[in-house]
Formats: C-alpha cells, structure tokens, sequence
C-alpha cells in the first residue's frame, strides 16, 4: 500500500518518450505511478509498479485498475497518453490502419477511464488527462490526419463531456493538444522540417508535455480544457 496520504497515478503508453517523462514527473510530485505499455519493464522504484499488454485489450485495462487498487490502494489520475499516429492520404488508410488506431487511441481509452472514474468516484475525486493532437483544431495539408483527427478528436469532445458530467463530483478532466515532440518515434533526419511545421520554429521537448500536464494537475479550478501545447500552430502560421 502507498503511504498514507500519497496519490497515485495511472499512465498508459509510459514505457518511452512522454509517457516516460510523465512517470518521473508525477514521481517528482510524490505520486506512486502504475505504468503500462505493451513492452514495459520493470521499476527498481518500488512506487512505480508496471503492468506489461496492450490497452486497446478490455483484459489490459482491467489488469492495470486492479493492480493499482491493490498495490496503492487508490487512483487519483489517469493519464491517458498511450497514441498511435499514423500519417497518410485517407484514401490509403486500410482497415488495419483503421482498427490499430482507433483500438488505441479510442478503445484504450474507454475502459480504463471507466475502470479509473468508477474509482474516483469512491474517493471523492480525481483527475483524467488525455493527450491529444492539435490537428484536430488546426489541421495542416502538409500533414494529412484524417484518423488521428478522427480518433483524438473523440477524446477531445469526450475530454469536455466527462469534465461537465463529473463537476459537481469532483472529478476534473482536461487534454493537452500537442504539437510534434521529439521522441523515438521521430527519426533525426526528420526534425528540420518538422521544426518548421511549429510558428516558435523547434520541435516540442518532453518537458514542455510533462510541464502542461503537471500545469492541469495543480489547477483544481480548471476542468473541461483542451491546453495547446504545440509551439503556437493552433494560433496560425
């Protein structure tokens, strides 16, 4: 059991990149972590407990709710960050393409959002994020989106309907919508021309995810808001 007192937050997609960056910055907070991935490993951190499978999976997100209310005792946040971005002309898109995304992106955040609010509601209150894309706003002919847009674009409208549903409750929830960030999934040789998409002119650091996220996590007044973080494409070019 975590210590009396101490919060405990679940983050999907936490192996690499962001969802990395996000276990250390609720660690930083004091937070006990339950981290999930389909390949994560395990934590010499005995508050960071990882649950290995694929969200998309019900069985996935019911492990990881479990193993949280087991081991801590409670979930006060939820972040949702596991994503899978695919970029291509929607005529080309196939029905893989179509289940893989929306089975991650879609799919990977309704049960255990559900299994996380269920217990939030015990406790008297909680906090769901989700990670989205600032396509969905402002999209880019450079950078054809239709399922991302379709996918992340339900989590946006879900973002504001569950802050509303859930206010009067105790339950906040918020996105952050991203520009592109430099992780492993961005290849080197891409990031000049990916630098150019942003107004600031640089590709977004995990730092400036982790910094909006924790941003929302210490904003109890501010509920049902979708934080661009995207190096000012929402605003224009």
């Amino acid at each position: 059991m975590s210590t009396q007192g101490q919060k405990v937050a679940v983050i999907t997609g936490a192996s690499q990149g962001i969802g990395a960056g996000l276990v250390t910055a609720y660690r930083r907070m004091g937070y006990s972590v339950v981290a999930t991935s389909r390949g994560i490993a395990g934590s010499p951190d005995p508050d960071v407990l990882t649950v290995q499978g694929d969200i998309s999976d019900r069985a996935t997100a019911e492990r990881v709710a479990a193993a949280a209310v087991e081991r801590f005792g409670r979930i006060d946040t939820l972040v949702n960050n596991a994503g899978i971005f695919l970029s291509k002309p929607f005529t080309e898109f196939t029905e893989d393409d179509y289940d893989a995304v929306m089975g991650v992106n879609v799919g990977g955040f309704f049960r255990i959002t559900q299994l996380a609010v269920e217990q939030m509601l015990q406790q008297g209150g909680g906090h769901v994020v989700q990670i989205t894309t600032s396509l969905v706003e402002h999209p880019n002919s450079a950078v054809p989106s239709v399922l991302a847009s379709l996918s992340k674009g339900g989590l946006q409208a879900a973002t504001t309907a569950l802050a509303i549903e859930y206010a009067s409750r105790g339950i906040r929830s918020n996105a952050v919508a991203l520009g592109t960030v430099k992780t492993p999934m961005h290849p080197e040789q891409h990031h000049a021309a990916l630098a150019r998409l942003h107004p600031v002119g640089r590709m977004g650091e995990i730092s400036d995810v982790t910094d909006a996220v924790v941003y929302l996590e210490n904003a109890p007044f501010v509920t049902g808001v979708i934080l661009p973080v995207d190096g000012g494409q929402t605003a224009g070019h």
